[in-house]
């Protein structure tokens, strides 16, 4: 495609120099992944400036620039001056992989938890639909038997479209994507042409990057605020709001499509009525505009009763018939890392799950006290190098909810376990539990407490000789994970593979 075509799809530069009627074969915002005849855009990043790197690139053979500083230009090259790179290469990126989510019904989710059970939902919906979905999120980006890593769970924009474009050229026929607030932040997906936005929720989360609630909100509102707003290409656009959510007014606010509400409260439009949670999963009455219809869901929990009622107000703006809806909420497959259970050969429960802020690790302990159980034995950390205030949030919900907490590492990156544990400890001293050490759990566990263990390998193992018949294990923060990031290192580490390990090699305990 020609430079010059692309630039039409930014609006009107700042600026044009030299002659942008060229051949671009390529486009990269990392100037070690320049093709020749390549496209390179400048972004500036919190540590590294794209700018530095002009001359690498056009050394590697790059055919033009996108800047927003252009006061010291590599001689005779093509560059557009832009006020803001990574919105440019948003639309340039779209424009160039043919605006591949132009032509489909692309749904987009956003909000602190509960996104990526959503999309599985939302594909096994839209595939009963006859409507085959690509997902994009965290666990990894599929079309059927086409799975890619997910380094990020909203990619940047040329790898968003790029991965988008091969989907769809592999027979998708709808997008269901998971969307960051970095990624609405730093306008990665202002390229994509939504149908549906979805919100789910907002609770404390990625306070390092965003600093404040406020600003973390404000974010995620981009989504239904900017980028759902009806156009010749997509005049029936909708939002799909959590009502019962503090947040959800305000994002309703600001929508300017229609606004159709869920909840559990008497206000929402799609709700479920004659709720029955147990170990079998979630059954009850869904109660829609288009309806009343009896679902069961595998899905353990209050918290998942609202990923179902989001994916079910999605698919109604979709005008998908109730009977589809119900049977793709039937017929989902296993979500990854989400409460996921792991066969033991013994009469404990082990679950594994992502819940990785205070919130998410509520919801899933206070599911976990409306089943039937003898004891909840918990087993979580918290990341280094990330939000510290989130940390005796988290000590304060795990104690208060387990009959034991075992602190321990997540991905402690940078800073020392020890002082991540300490960080956590603070919100669970307050309650007043017992504090254990190892040699004290020999005997068992004798009352409500908590043990600091900073090997997660061995909090797992721990774990697995405490617990007895009827009891539940929850091994939370990491889930789908197969790694633990240790200094600037990754190794492998999958807690589903430790706890079979681990519960494997013990037997019953006393």
């Amino acid at each position: 495609m020609r430079f010059s075509e692309l630039i039409k799809s930014i609006g009107e530069p700042v600026r044009i120099t030299g002659d942008v009627d060229v051949e671009i074969l390529g486009l990269s915002y990392d100037s070690r992944r320049v093709v020749p005849g390549g496209l390179f855009f400048a972004l500036r990043g919190a540590a590294v400036d794209g700018h530095a790197f002009l001359s690498r690139a056009v050394a590697a053979g790059a055919s033009g620039l996108v800047v927003e500083d252009d006061s010291n230009l590599p001689d005779g090259i093509p560059c557009v001056t832009v006020p803001d790179s990574r919105l440019a290469m948003s639309r340039m990126a779209a424009a160039f992989n043919g605006h591949p989510t132009a032509g489909v019904p692309l749904i987009g989710i956003t909000g602190t938890n509960g996104k990526t059970t959503t999309t599985y939902l939302l594909e096994s919906i839209l595939e009963k639909a006859g409507i085959p979905a690509a997902v994009l999120g965290t666990i990894n980006y599929r079309f059927r038997g086409t799975v890619l890593s997910a380094p990020h769970t909203t990619p940047e924009s040329v790898d968003l479209q790029e991965t988008i474009r091969r989907l769809i050229d592999l027979g998708a026929r709808g997008v269901v994507m998971e969307v960051s607030s970095h990624a609405l932040e730093q306008r990665r997906v202002d390229g994509c042409s939504f149908d549906v936005g979805i919100f789910t929720n907002l609770t404390r989360d990625h306070l390092d990057y965003h600093l404040d609630m406020d600003s973390y909100l404000a974010s995620k509102q981009r989504l239904f605020s900017e980028l759902l707003v009806p156009d010749n290409g997509k005049p029936s656009r909708h939002a799909v709001v959590n009502i019962d959510d503090p947040a959800g007014g305000r994002i309703a606010a600001a929508t300017p499509c229609p606004v159709i509400t869920y909840g559990l409260s008497g206000e929402a439009a799609i709700t479920a009525l004659d709720v029955l949670f147990s170990t079998a999963g979630i059954s009850g009455t869904l109660r829609t505009p288009a309806g009343d219809r009896a679902f069961h869901s595998d899905l353990l929990g209050r918290f998942n009763l609202y990923n179902i009622l989001s994916a079910v107000a999605a698919a109604c703006t979709l005008e998908i018939p109730l009977d589809v809806i119900v049977a793709g909420i039937r017929e989902h497959g296993k979500v990854v890392g989400r409460l996921e259970r792991i066969e033991t050969g013994r009469d404990v429960t082990v679950l594994v799950d992502y819940a990785h802020t205070g919130d998410a690790l509520e919801n899933v302990l206070k599911t976990l006290l409306e089943l039937e159980h003898r004891r909840i034995i918990t087993v979580f950390g918290c990341g280094g190098d990330r939000d510290r205030g989130k940390r005796p949030i988290m000590g304060e919900v795990a104690g208060r909810c387990s009959d034991l907490a075992i602190v321990t590492s997540d991905n402690p990156r940078t800073e020392e376990p020890a002082a991540i544990m300490q960080e956590i400890r603070k919100g669970i001293v307050p309650l007043g539990l017992r504090e254990y050490d190892e040699a004290d759990l020999v005997g068992g566990i004798r009352g409500q407490g908590f043990v600091l263990v900073a090997s997660r390998r061995e909090a797992i193992r721990l774990a697995a000789r405490l617990a007895g018949p009827g009891d539940i294990v929850l091994i939370a923060g990491k889930g789908h994970e197969d790694y633990q990031i240790i200094g600037t290192e990754k190794h492998h580490f999958d807690d589903r593979e430790e706890a079979a390990a681990a519960f494997g090699n013990v037997g019953a305990a006393p």
